[in-house]
């Protein structure tokens, strides 16, 4: 469906994730979105306004704004900006090992205008502009973990978290607890005292996914780092993570990952 906005991609095909510093010639955009990536920018000089999903923040420094990939935003700068802009694919997320990044970007999604307490920052995205490099898995994570933690400090403008955004974020923290994951939806919709259809109303709310299609990555995420990281078997990996048996858990990866648990980990050894 087009709905009449320009649609802006700033990354190559390849990348997963990018870092830029903002560019100066920046003044006033068009109303667009970026429909494939979360953007987090961090100005430390400028000034005018900066409006998402019809909201118009105030720029002033150092600020922090993110942009999720649904929503529409436009700059009117009217003195030069500096700072830095962040861009992150799905993708990267998704195939994240830490499983600390993708509950922190969440949390941080939740919020469109931060204040930091002061301008320390900057130090965390020029380590990660300086030390970029796609082939440095490892070391891109643990720099992009401290730079959300980092961000996560600053405060907000005061909005009251809506009621679905809490529920959202609760399930959020019990997939965070790896060593307890099932694979049911209904289990968790139990233990929010809400309903599966509308934990999954608020999913698609929150992220456009539904909350099966949410469970499923933190289930493959983790099912790759026991893969990687521990000698557990196959038949392990899959009793761990509540399957009924190995069979089902092998269908179940392959179905989302693209290959068997085997294949997946001869394939990275």
């Amino acid at each position: 469906m087009n709905d009449g906005f320009e649609i802006k991609d700033k990354t190559a095909q390849t990348e997963g994730i990018k870092i830029a510093p903002f560019r100066k010639g920046i003044r006033k955009t068009s109303p667009h979105k970026h429909n494939n990536y979360f953007e987090i920018i961090y100005l430390t000089k400028g000034s005018g306004t900066h409006t998402i999903d019809s909201k118009e923040y105030g720029i002033k420094p150092p600020i922090i704004f993110t942009v999720r990939k649904e929503q529409v935003h436009f700059w009117d700068i009217r003195t030069e900006p500096e700072g830095f802009v962040l861009i992150i694919k799905k993708a990267f997320i998704t195939d994240c090992l830490d499983r600390d990044i993708k509950p922190l970007i969440s949390r941080l999604s939740q919020q469109n205008c931060l204040y930091p307490k002061d301008g320390s920052a900057i130090a965390f995205f020029d380590l990660l502009w300086k030390e970029h490099d796609p082939s440095e898995r490892p070391l891109m994570e643990g720099l992009l973990k401290a730079l959300l933690a980092k961000l996560l400090g600053s405060r907000s403008p005061g909005n009251p978290k809506k009621e679905s955004s809490g529920i959202f974020q609760q399930f959020l923290d019990l997939l965070g607890q790896e060593d307890k994951l099932i694979n049911n939806v209904a289990f968790y919709a139990d233990q929010l005292n809400t309903s599966p259809q509308n934990l999954n109303a608020i999913c698609r709310k929150e992220t456009g996914q539904s909350a099966t299609g949410i469970l499923s990555e933190h289930i493959i995420s983790e099912a790759k780092r026991l893969l990687l990281y521990t000698d557990a078997t196959v038949s392990e990996v899959s009793t761990r993570l509540q399957f009924k048996d190995n069979s089902h858990f092998s269908k179940y990866f392959k179905r989302h990952a693209g290959n068997t648990p085997l294949e997946f980990r001869k394939a990275h050894h």
